[in-house]
């Protein structure tokens, strides 16, 4: 009888930077036994267990859910090993790009089961359990397989499903690339504080620590973003005077929503 209080056991294919990430996240809340497949050497806690190949796999071992976190391009082959192996478990795929259709395609071929493939697009504040994962879920995934794969991804941070696979291009250009844009504006922040006159260090001080002050308070707040942005703004003041700049119609308004499409599309591009 499996203990309620653990994450799902998992077959761990790959442990680069999200997978790892991902990986801290579910031992730290407690995780059935797994396995994790990767070539470079990983010290696990007991029982889990570190392979580097297929033909590795325990004779003892049966996953709850197969999770693909490496790169696409290489994924086809041992998803087809892993499937094989493991008839009828579920797979939560981190590939960005990969479509169900291609991963049913090129893996599921063979397996005489219907492709139960669950995609998700998590970020890199994962590492740190704070961490946003959209979710798509296969039309033959059943209500356990989504349970125990929404689990996996809440253990590192918060979980939305959507209802179109389309949507997950939108998905990875606004959350799962979210992260760049929000440390691209700590390093203009930074900069500009520079080359008003601060030193280097309290502008890198101030940049980072209101970032993530802005971001815990938009976090347990209710209000809508555009509602706290208009509380913290008095009229005339020097906060509006900023804004004014930000907010023309060919600035922010305009670059931003050029720039989400920019990624959407490229996001578009690389599942075709």
């Amino acid at each position: 009888m499996h203990d309620t209080r653990l994450l799902p056991s998992v077959l761990l294919a790959g442990c680069g930077k999200m997978g790892t990430a991902m990986l801290e996240g579910w031992l730290s809340q407690g995780l059935r036994p797994s396995v994790i497949l990767d070539r470079h050497d990983q010290t696990l806690p007991h029982p889990h267990r570190h392979i580097r190949q297929t033909e590795e796999l325990p004779a003892d071992f049966i996953p709850d859910v197969i999770v693909m976190a490496v790169k696409p391009q290489t994924s086809d082959s041992l998803l087809h090993q892993l499937t094989r192996h493991f008839a009828g478990v579920p797979v939560l795929s981190l590939m960005a790009g990969r479509t169900l259709e291609s991963l049913s395609q090129h893996s599921f071929a063979h397996t005489g089961h219907p492709p139960a493939i669950i995609r998700a697009m998590p970020n890199t504040p994962c590492a740190l359990g704070v961490g946003m994962t959209g979710l798509y879920a296969g039309p033959h995934v059943t209500e356990q397989q989504k349970h125990d794969c929404e689990k996996l991804a809440g253990a590192v941070g918060k979980t939305i499903w959507v209802e179109q696979e389309s949507q997950m291009d939108i998905v990875t250009a606004v959350s799962g690339s979210g992260p760049a844009y929000v440390f691209l504006l700590a390093e203009l922040l930074e900069k500009a504080g520079i080359d008003q006159g601060l030193p280097p260090h309290t502008a890198r001080e101030l940049a980072r620590q209101t970032i993530y002050g802005a971001g815990c308070l938009l976090s347990h707040s209710t209000l809508d973003a555009a509602e706290l942005r208009t509380r913290v703004t008095s009229p005339g003041g020097t906060t509006a005077a900023a804004l004014n700049v930000f907010m023309a119609p060919d600035a922010w308004p305009d670059t931003v929503t050029k720039a989400i499409q920019a990624a959407v599309s490229r996001s578009e591009k690389l599942a075709s």
